[in-house]
């Protein structure tokens, strides 16, 4: 093992918080204030550090090496179509950014109508949601800078390919939704941020609005806020027919909403409500005629879909259209004024296609195990599936509703051997019993022997199904001889709503116990032994392999912590923390504090105890989970950790929470984490 230079020393403080009558030391408290200058000196000690390890591996240019030329390759969005154009978004390669294209037929590439790269040098602005007006005369997109949940948004005029002078700030998770004669759009925005960083700023006292075209964001029209609840979100959204216009209030991640609709000409009119409290959960797809179609779980623990006739007095006469069938419903949509359903069936996709009364119609059959969306309008026989999984690259199938066969549209072209590998589903047992199914790809004719460096993947939350899906990254690690496994674990909905639910609040321990015999399996299958297998989650994935780390510091060769939540007693002050209490609870409340305390990873690191070789990863401006929880863990494991492995802390710069990386940060930083988790799971002796 390469010697490492020494760590950081890092100051501790005397803080000390009393949650319900139990103190709780939090020494590094300071490190949660990104202005301060001691913070970022301290940044540079551990950027110091971390170079001063990952640089010295031979075999990290050869990764790099590899990433570039593996993500070399063209990549295009499926078409979408709008009044006699098609749009796609293509990236030639290495382009730090797609670009958007408009052709006029499926078989032209077409022009150039917006290119992000131009923005900025290091290819840090992205464009973030977007929507054509009805007949195409407009885009109305968004721009994030370093990655950041903040976005701006732009009204492009397609015919002259520049932008109108309409700027609208201080918009975070918004859509828009377009007004029949294309002269404006509904959005959502918040007040301005009176902050010094993004990092500091709150999504509170949602505003729902609607913006008339060249007019400034001051005059736009509020069409709904309620400064009693600033915690609660609006969205304001229409039908594809432009008839009605819905409004969900939302409050939190759990699928949890109130629903109201009114008459699009009559904005002026009251609300009718369809719900009223946060007890259940609707999804409007879309109406057909006067008939609104709605996802729920209501009574349905995978879903089902609704019908309801609206009208100016309410909506009436519900009626199951789709029913729940025992398999997760995880994606819906109306296409052709039929409705398309994805299915979750034993952690994979399933496609079904059922007219506008629940009749069945058929099945849409995928080239292999593995996740699937749909792309189409309402009112068109065609749309498009983009078909995934390991080693089976993002490809486009065209279909229509016309009987024809279903064709190829795009297939990507990369330097790769994917007939030399395989992909197995095993199911294996966690520690109370519960079947878990994990998928496990390698190289054809692979004989385990315990020796193969291995790396475990997890998420476990959210309601986030785990499917085969296509990284060029992963081709990397696999051609390089190692084994790649994802875990499905609890807390996902690849088992309906129960399967989630044993995953969150409570019983938040189970994902983490699914996780560790994950491991155990691979362990006792012979793919790796203790010392090559290493884990790697990010987000509330990087929770997981933080809990994972301090819960079972004897079971892994390396570890990754990724963006992570990790002070699971202060997540809720920071950003978007408030959201996820629904799914982790929170520390306030004393009973949910005794949980969250028991696992909570930065609370759980023992002093004095030998941890495995840890990567823990954030960037800058990542205003998402913010940079604070990883910076605390870092020093905490640094001081506590009695070993001699290296525990090291990766900062990006100029990123966010992972959405709009540019492609030049993407290979550095898988770059770096391929190396750390081959330098140390023995991949050097492997042949």
């Amino acid at each position: 093992m390469k010697k490492l230079p020494s760590r950081p020393a890092t100051r501790r403080d005397h803080v000390i918080d009393d949650y319900h009558g139990t103190k709780v030391a939090d020494p590094y408290r300071w490190l949660e204030d990104d202005t301060a200058p001691d913070v970022k000196e301290w940044i540079k000690e551990q950027d110091d550090h971390f170079n001063g390890y990952i640089n010295g591996f031979p075999i990290r240019n050869e990764f790099k090496s590899r990433l570039t030329c593996l993500w070399n390759y063209a990549r295009v969005s499926a078409p979408e179509y709008v009044e006699g154009a098609y749009y796609t978004w293509r990236n030639d390669g290495l382009q730090n950014q797609p670009v958007l294209y408009r052709a006029r037929s499926l078989d032209d590439t077409g022009e150039v109508l917006l290119d992000p790269n131009l923005l900025s040098e290091d290819g840090t602005v992205a464009v973030g949601e977007h929507e054509f007006s009805p007949k195409g005369n407009f885009l109305a997109y968004s721009l994030s800078e370093s990655g950041s949940d903040w976005q701006t948004v732009y009204v492009l005029d397609v015919k002259t390919g520049k932008n109108l002078p309409d700027v609208l700030r201080h918009v975070k998770f918004s859509g828009f939704s377009w007004l029949p004669d294309e002269s404006g759009f509904f959005y959502t925005r918040y007040p301005a941020q009176n902050v010094q960083t993004v990092l500091q700023a709150e999504a509170l006292n949602s505003m729902a609005c609607l913006h008339h075209l060249g007019k400034s964001q001051d005059e736009d029209r509020l069409i709904h806020s309620d400064p009693a609840h600033p915690e609660w979100d609006h969205a304001v959204f229409t039908d594809a027919d432009k008839k009605w216009v819905f409004m969900t209030v939302r409050y939190s991640t759990l699928f949890k909403n109130r629903l109201y609709f009114k008459r699009l000409d009559k904005l002026d009119a009251p609300w009718n409500e369809i719900a009223g409290d946060f007890e259940e959960g609707y999804n409007v797809l879309g109406t057909i005629g006067d008939v609104a179609y709605m996802f729920t779980q209501k009574d349905a623990p995978f879903g089902k879909i609704i019908g309801m006739k609206l009208s100016d007095g309410g909506a009436a006469d519900e009626k199951t259209v789709v029913p729940d069938c025992g398999a997760t419903l995880e994606e819906c949509s109306i296409i052709n004024n039929h409705i398309m359903c994805v299915y979750v069936e034993h952690a994979a996709h399933k496609v079904k296609v059922f007219d506008a009364d629940g009749a069945f119609v058929r099945d849409i059959e995928l080239p292999a195990p593995g996740s699937a969306y749909l792309v189409g309008r309402q009112h068109r026989e065609e749309f498009f599936v983009v078909f995934a999984s390991y080693v089976y690259p993002r490809t486009i199938l065209r279909h229509d509703f016309s009987g024809s066969k279903p064709s190829v549209w795009f297939a990507p072209k990369i330097d790769f051997d994917f007939e030399g590998f395989e992909t197995r589903q095993v199911f294996y047992a966690s520690k109370d019993g519960t079947r878990i199914p994990m998928f496990v790809t390698h190289k054809k004719g692979l004989e385990p022997d315990g020796k193969t460096p291995t790396l475990l993947y997890g998420y476990g939350g959210f309601e986030a199904s785990i499917t085969p899906g296509f990284s060029a990254a992963e081709l990397a690690w696999l051609e390089k001889g190692g084994v790649y496994a994802e875990a499905c674990l609890r807390g996902g909905s690849e088992y309906g709503e129960a399967w989630h639910r044993a995953g969150m609040l409570e019983s938040k321990q189970n994902v983490f116990d699914d996780f560790i015999a994950a491991a155990e399996y691979l362990i006792d299958a012979r793919y790796a032994s203790r010392g090559s297998i290493g884990i790697l989650g990010h987000s509330n994935g990087g929770l997981l392999t933080g809990a994972c780390l301090v819960q079972r510091p004897d079971l892994f060769g390396a570890v990754i912590v990724g963006v992570p939540v990790l002070d699971m007693l202060r997540f809720h002050h920071f950003t978007a923390g408030r959201y996820w209490t629904g799914e982790y609870g929170c520390a306030d409340d004393p009973e949910q504090f005794a949980f969250l305390y028991r696992y909570s990873p930065l609370h759980n690191v023992r002093m004095n105890a030998a941890y495995p070789p840890t990567l823990v990863m954030t960037a800058d401006t990542d205003d998402r989970v913010v940079p604070g929880h990883a910076r605390k863990f870092a020093a905490t494991l640094q001081a506590a950790d009695a070993g001699e492995s290296p525990i090291v802390a990766r900062i990006e710069k100029s990123a966010g929470h992972g959405a709009g990386k540019p492609m030049s940060k993407a290979i550095e930083e898988w770059t770096d984490m391929f190396t750390f988790l081959w330098a140390n799971l023995g991949g050097a002796k492997t042949p």
